[in-house]
């Protein structure tokens, strides 16, 4: 495989636009909308989410965000694509977004993903994640616009 490249992203690129689009589509055959609680493409680019694309041989791959709060952060779109999933991208992808958390000096990070997402759940545990309750927002919510939510949190 080509090297691997994460970098940051400032505004909502054609490949950005894509893959959240990829990403949507996913969900939306899944879950109804009131159960998806992705950042719109507005809110991705927002001063305290720091978003990301990774590229093999400067094709975009994959991409995820992490939202920066006082006392923890939280994974947002992370989403690799069918043709580049076990070749490390979302691990390498996850690793940045940790960074980022670390960075900003908060030891937390957060997710919420679907019940449906077996291959995302069974990544973030993997590497670290365990089941904990709703947070921030989240934890507002009324049940049925979270009934198909897995929330995950992992120290850093």
């Amino acid at each position: 495989m080509s090297p691997l490249a994460i970098t940051v992203v400032s505004g909502p690129t054609d490949d950005v636009r894509a893959l959240v689009s990829e990403l949507e589509e996913v969900l939306s055959a899944e879950y109804p909308a009131e159960q998806r609680h992705g950042l719109s493409l507005d809110a991705i680019f927002g001063p305290h989410v720091r978003f990301f694309i990774a590229s093999v041989a400067g094709a975009a791959v994959g991409c995820g965000g992490v939202a920066l709060f006082d006392d923890f952060a939280e994974v947002k779109r992370m989403y690799v694509r069918p043709s580049a999933r076990g070749t490390g991208v979302a691990r390498a992808v996850l690793e940045r977004l940790e960074a980022e958390a670390r960075g900003a000096g908060l030891s937390t990070v957060c997710l919420e993903t679907g019940t449906k997402q077996v291959d995302a759940l069974r990544l973030y545990r993997r590497y670290g994640f365990t089941d904990c309750a709703a947070f921030g927002a989240y934890a507002q919510m009324s049940p049925h616009k979270i009934v198909a939510s897995i929330f995950l949190s992992k120290t850093l």
